[in-house]
């Protein structure tokens, strides 16, 4: 499953959560939507799997032990997560953890997420999920936010967590308790070993998803109506009582296309619309496709009628 890198907006800053401001993130030097990591899945793989739709005013917790699915996959090790997404409710963050257990055990995650025709369109390995310290209401655990930009005429998007034989090699260091404690009350920090968490095909994830403004990668065609209709994928039933999600409808026979926001009553003057015109098509020759179509949504929710012929016309002079 290739790619149509011509269709696909390269924009490639992705952010990081830092629930303690004193933590310090690694480097993460990728490319998001370079899927060319990733392990190589079959189409018939992936149409064989559960795909749990996720409430967007819920998390979404799994126990793999309990209710993963098997992939057998070169490059993926035990079970894996698979979550179906709500792609026409804006641009997202999905925030996803992997706790550490009371045996000192973690899963380190690694994402592949797949457009509405289950196409590889971003990958986050396992470096992307960086250590957090325990806080008041949460434990160690590995997190990070995927800022993700569906795009227009998508009903969902696909999130596929695994773990790999090389994560299984490494071991993440936590912060051992009572150095923790020293620093939250100010006192001397214990010159002692810290803890190290073993990698396992186990472990519990959560994923949370919400809206955001400040999105980055893109996923799927800029054109929804033009590219293939959906593949259909496994039921999309809740697999385990015990982390039961709501049941989803039906996928749709097509995508859509998103309509075009409400114009104002009065025209725009000609000015505001050149000036837009002109910064979307800046942007594209840019590469910034994320910033026209924000430029775009701005435009016609001020009453453009030409931003968005603009906008498109300006996509395909650099496909």
């Amino acid at each position: 499953m290739k790619m149509n890198k011509s269709l696909v907006a390269l924009c490639l800053t992705a952010g990081l959560l830092a629930s303690v401001p004193a933590v310090s993130f690694a480097d993460v030097n990728f490319v998001p939507q370079n899927t060319t990591a990733a392990p190589a899945i079959p189409a018939s793989a992936l149409q064989q799997l559960v795909w749990t739709p996720v409430d967007q005013s819920k998390t979404q917790s799994t126990d793999l032990s309990a209710s993963g699915q098997q992939l057998n996959v070169p490059g993926i090790s035990g079970p894996v997560a698979a979550w179906s997404i709500p792609a026409n409710i804006g641009e997202l963050n999905l925030t996803l953890t992997s706790i550490v257990d009371k045996q000192t055990n973690v899963f380190a995650p690694n994402v592949l997420i797949l457009d509405q025709n289950m196409t590889p369109s971003a990958f986050f390995p396992s470096s992307y999920f960086t250590y957090q310290e325990p806080g008041v209401m949460s434990a160690d655990r590995l997190e990070g936010v995927m800022r993700l930009t569906p795009a227009l005429g998508q009903q969902k998007i696909y999130v596929l967590v695994f773990t790999t034989p090389q994560d299984l090699t490494q071991t993440t260091t936590l912060v051992d308790p009572a150095k923790a404690y020293a620093k939250g009350t100010g006192n001397a920090v214990p010159d002692i070993p810290d803890p190290k968490a073993r990698h396992t095909t186990d472990g519990t994830l959560k994923l949370k998803v919400s809206t955001s403004s400040a999105s980055s990668v893109l996923v799927g065609p800029l054109f929804g109506s033009s590219g293939p209709g959906p593949v259909t994928v496994g039921n999309t039933a809740a697999p385990a009582p015990a982390y039961a999600a709501p049941v989803a409808a039906a996928p749709a026979a097509a995508p859509a296309p998103a309509p075009a926001p409400a114009k104002k009553a009065e025209p725009m003057l000609n000015d505001t619309e050149s000036y837009f015109n002109r910064a979307i098509k800046e942007a594209v020759d840019r590469g910034d496709v994320d910033k026209a179509l924000k430029l775009l949504d701005e435009a016609e929710r001020l009453g453009s009628t030409t931003a968005r012929s603009t906008f498109i016309s300006s996509v395909k002079g650099k496909g």
